[in-house]
Parts: structure tokens; sequence; C-alpha cells
């Protein structure tokens, strides 16, 4: 696996948030300082133990106070699952350190995921350095932390001037982190949990950002740079789609479900190439029964062949129809291997929610994009794709409903597949495409700030 010597440059234990979309990417920051000589061990829920599987990587279960998927409780509630993890997650991963403490490779450092930030106090405790790390883009993160010290009035006002953090692209209410505007009082503990990152970031050593230089960046003009101060060191995507420079890096590493793969391979594998729009909207897959319908209208109009990642509980809510109308040209599953997928020749682009680390990889695979944000940092994420990189479109709401109707879908479909607009977003595509392969290479932007944390290791901490 290792691109370099495997002489041990230090042991690092890494501190995931249990859910998918956090998983991912710091698994595969694992893998990257594994490749660089460095022990690492992954500190994570009992019941998220069992889903990470890769070489040469540790994995050490700690206690939320659960042990078994807690969202399945009746009731349950984001802030008091917070306090139970942090209180049985700070005791648990303590035992974890003190533990390595009497092997041949105690532990140099922490990397916490920024949504526990209670693992920088655990680091303190045990005189170790800690970095956090954020699995939102530098600009959603900047603009939170601007709203958790009073810079911008909480809630948003949807009549307010555009929010500005110098450096970087400017906001509209309506591309905010939903969780500090629309959603404000429907989601208040999700918000809580964005906002909670703040408070003691700053005395960490580092702090990680999943992108890389030239991503969100602008000149500033007059003054200097607002953005958080962050270490770049993404895109965290598997090697074998990026640099190659891991062997066999072909997945994460870690899947809290079972991808369909073999039958998603099989069924490309009968169609032109870039005629097929690859649908999902992230592992939660969260779609009103409204817009669930106007997706499906759009692609049943579209005529394109589609790849739909839509849960079995979903299809019953479809229009009458839809299923018998377009089997000739769709494939319907529960889930599957979105890397390798969009990495096909048949794909032609991705209608997608516009998480962060889904849009990620349709950047760093040049695949164009159509965004249908819901909610949290997607909105943001979506106007970026079509705004700032140009490589797709955001379908934008009408009406005041909070649905993107089937004709603006349709409209955003055709624009990235086909005319004078597709060639320009997929010239647009392979650019970002490449730069983002070029930042992970060896002396690359994001290649050389992982060096930088590895020298670190084992000397005082920082802070």
């Amino acid at each position: 696996m290792a691109e370099t010597a495997n002489k041990c440059k230090g042991h690092v234990v890494i501190l995931p948030y249990p859910v998918q979309g956090h998983l991912n990417p710091m698994v595969q920051f694992a893998k990257r300082l594994v490749s660089k000589g460095v022990k690492v061990t992954i500190a994570t829920t009992t019941y998220t133990a069992s889903s990470i599987s890769t070489p040469l990587v540790s994995v050490e279960p700690i206690s939320d106070g659960f042990d078994f998927i807690p969202i399945a409780i009746p009731g349950f509630s984001i802030d008091t699952y917070s306090e139970s993890f942090k209180l049985h997650g700070s005791e648990t991963l303590t035992r974890v350190i003190e533990k390595l403490k009497s092997t041949d490779s105690p532990v140099d450092s922490l990397v916490y995921d920024s949504f526990l930030p209670w693992g920088l106090d655990v680091a303190r405790s045990n005189s170790i350095s800690a970095s956090a790390f954020f699995t939102n883009n530098l600009t959603v993160c900047s603009v939170l932390r601007k709203f958790s010290t009073g810079g911008f009035p909480l809630p948003a006002d949807p009549d307010s001037a555009p929010f500005l953090v110098r450096g970087l692209p400017t906001l509209s209410y309506d591309e905010l982190p939903s969780f500090v505007g629309r959603h404000w009082l429907s989601h208040a503990e999700h918000g809580k949990v964005l906002l909670n990152q703040f408070p003691n970031h700053e005395n960490a050593d580092w702090l990680f950002v999943n992108g890389f230089h030239g991503l969100e960046t602008q000149d500033c003009g007059i003054g200097e740079s607002e953005a958080m101060k962050a270490t770049l060191i993404g895109p965290m995507i598997p090697s074998a789609y990026l640099d190659e420079r891991i062997i066999d890096d072909e997945g994460y590493g870690s899947s809290l479900m079972k991808p369909l793969s073999e039958e998603c391979m099989e069924w490309l594998a009968t169609k032109p190439t870039q005629s097929v729009a690859f649908v999902s909207f992230g592992s939660f897959g969260i779609l009103f029964e409204k817009q669930l319908a106007e997706i499906a209208i759009a692609l049943q109009e579209s005529n394109l062949n589609f790849i739909w990642v839509i849960k079995e509980a979903h299809i019953t809510k479809l229009p009458e129809g839809f299923v018998e109308s377009t089997k000739d040209r769709a494939l319907l599953v529960s889930w599957c291997n979105q890397l390798e997928v969009l990495a096909h020749e048949s794909i032609g682009c991705f209608l997608t929610h516009c998480g962060w680390n889904s849009t990620l990889e349709g950047l760093s695979l040049g695949v164009p994009m159509v965004g249908v944000p819901q909610w949290s940092d997607q909105m943001c994420d979506a106007k970026f794709v079509e705004e700032v990189w140009k490589v797709g479109f955001r379908a934008k709401e009408k009406g005041g409903e909070g649905v993107v109707k089937s004709e603006e879908v349709v409209r955003c479909l055709k624009g990235v597949m086909e005319g004078e607009s597709s060639v320009k977003i997929r010239e647009s595509s392979k650019k970002w495409r490449d730069l983002a392969v070029k930042a992970m290479r060896e002396g690359g932007s994001s290649d050389r700030s992982i060096n930088e944390f590895v020298e670190s290791l084992g000397k005082e901490t920082l802070r």
C-alpha cells in the first residue's frame, strides 16, 4: 500500500463522526498517512467499527453510550446523542490511547472530526497533539465560524445583503448552510452541531479541510483574507481515481451499506458513452414526496438513460406508471459504489444533492453535475458547481414552495448533456479534474500539506 518506505514516522489516532459521509474522507486520510509511513488507529463506535476494512489500519471500538445505531430509537435527539458521545466517548477514547502507550508505538497525535470538539480535550489530557478535521468545504466552515462568533447575526435574515467572508465566494441567503437560515427553527439541533465546531477550534494544532488550493479561494482585494486558516489536504477520495500512488486503493474502505456493484457495471456496459445520468441524493437520501415526484417526472421526460439510487420504500411513492415506462432505460438500485459508477465511460452527468463528498467526487472525476440541493451545506456546493467552477447547473426552486419543478430539472439535464453549453461544461470539468489530480500527486499542494503534518509528528504540540 505504501508509496514510500514503511519506516514508522509516528502514530495517529483518527476519531470520525459515525456516519458514512464523515467516515469516508477520514478513513481515506488514514490511508494517505499509512502510505507515508505513519501508523494509524481509527477509534470509532462499536456499530461502525465492523464496517471499516482497510489494509494496515487498525480499528479500536469506543462507546457513544448506545453501541447500536441510535437513530432507530423513538424520539431520538441529536442533543442527547452528542452529550452521550462526549461522556462515554471521552472515557473510552482515553482508555484506547492509554492502552497504546504501553506498545512500541505510543500515540503522537489525535485527528478528530470537528463535530466532536471534545476530542481536543482528550488529546490535551493525554499530552498529544490534536487536529480538527472538517468535512465541509472551506467557505461553509468560514461562514459558520463567523455566525458562531457573532460576525453574522443568527438566524440569517432573508432580506439581508449578501454574506461576505473576504477571500471566498459571496453567498446569498439561499446559498447559506440552511441550518442558520431557512431551517433554523425546524432543524435547530443540526444547527447547534454545526456551530459547536468552533468554540475551541483555534486551540487545535492543525485544522484540516477536505479541499485543495484554488478550489474556493479568491483574490480578496483590499485587506487580508477572512477565510478560516486551514490546511487543505483533499480531495480525500481513493487514490485509484486520482494519483494512483496507493496500490489497490479503489474504495473508501468503509461501508455501512451493501453496494450493488456488479449489477450496475453490467448494466452500464450496455449503454453508449456519456449517455447515462447517475442520480443519487446521498447516504441519507432525503427527498420530500413532492420533490421525489418532480425528479421522477423529469427523468421520465428527459428520455435519458439513468441509474437512480433510491430506497425501496421510496419506489412505492413514485408516480404511477413511472417504473414501467422507463424500464428499458433505467436501473433502480438501493445503493451502489458511487465512485465506480461515476468513473464509468457511459456516465454523462451526475444528478446530485451536492453533499460535499459527492460534489468532490464529481469534480475529481470530471463528471458534469446538476445540483438539486435540499439542506445544510448543499446550497453552497450547488452554487459552486454552476457559478464558480462552471461544471454544471443548480436546478432552482420557483414559486416559494421549496420544490424544484420537473421542467427545471429537465432544462439542467439537457444543458449538461446536449448542445454548446455541454461542450463548455465538459471542458471546465476536465480542467478541475486535472487540478484535483495535480493536488494529490507527489509535490502537489495537498500532498505537501500532508507531508508537513507527518513531519510534525513526535514533536512538541504547537499550541
